[in-house]
């Protein structure tokens, strides 16, 4: 995928390009690095890249959850379970994290294809101490843009954590994905030797 989204002919077709373009920011900031450093926390937060994907998979998971009604406490887990949510925790492994943020992705893509109305009316879950309990219902419209901006934040915080651990950024680490041939803009990040 290039840097930039491509041509979009109807709006559905955009939110859903544009999540795909953030998703996929976030795993760049993952090329390269190994299971220690996924799980890794080089800055003051205490976010590692395999932590900001995990959460991420779980966040639109969760989303899709409410978009079809299934959810019935969102509440419910612990804040250790929460906490969790951020980490990648020593039996997991940064490949199977991104395998499973890469199947989530494809769930929205297919719940959100099988609606044909973006207006749909998306219930609020009032368990959720974030969400606002003056309202009822967003639309699934709603729901997209919102997924859009929480992955750009988090990819935000991808590119810093990455940076952090071995000054790697975003378009040298796409340049390398991606195989870029060498330009005098720039230079393809390359593993440390």
């Amino acid at each position: 995928m290039p840097g930039l989204v491509q041509p979009v002919s109807d709006e559905s077709e955009a939110l859903l390009a544009y999540l795909a373009q953030q998703r996929y920011v976030v795993r760049l900031a993952a090329f390269g690095l190994g299971d220690d450093q996924a799980r890794s926390t080089p800055s003051p937060s205490a976010l590692s890249v395999g932590g900001i994907i995990k959460h991420l998979a779980a966040v639109e998971r969760f989303w899709m959850q409410v978009v079809r009604g299934e959810l019935e406490d969102a509440g419910s887990d612990s804040g250790h379970d929460y906490e969790d949510n951020f980490r990648l925790l020593p039996s997991e492994e940064l490949a199977s994290v991104m395998d499973d943020y890469a199947a989530a992705g494809r769930e929205t893509e297919a719940t959100v294809l099988s609606i044909a109305d973006l207006s749909r009316v998306v219930y609020v879950p009032h368990s959720v101490p974030w969400f606002p309990p003056d309202v009822d219902y967003w639309t699934l419209r709603w729901v997209l843009l919102h997924l859009i901006t929480e992955t750009a934040r988090h990819a935000g915080h991808g590119d810093i954590v990455r940076e952090t651990l071995d000054g790697a950024t975003a378009f040298p680490l796409m340049a390398a994905a991606e195989r870029w041939p060498a330009s005098p803009w720039i230079r393809a990040w390359e593993p440390a030797s």
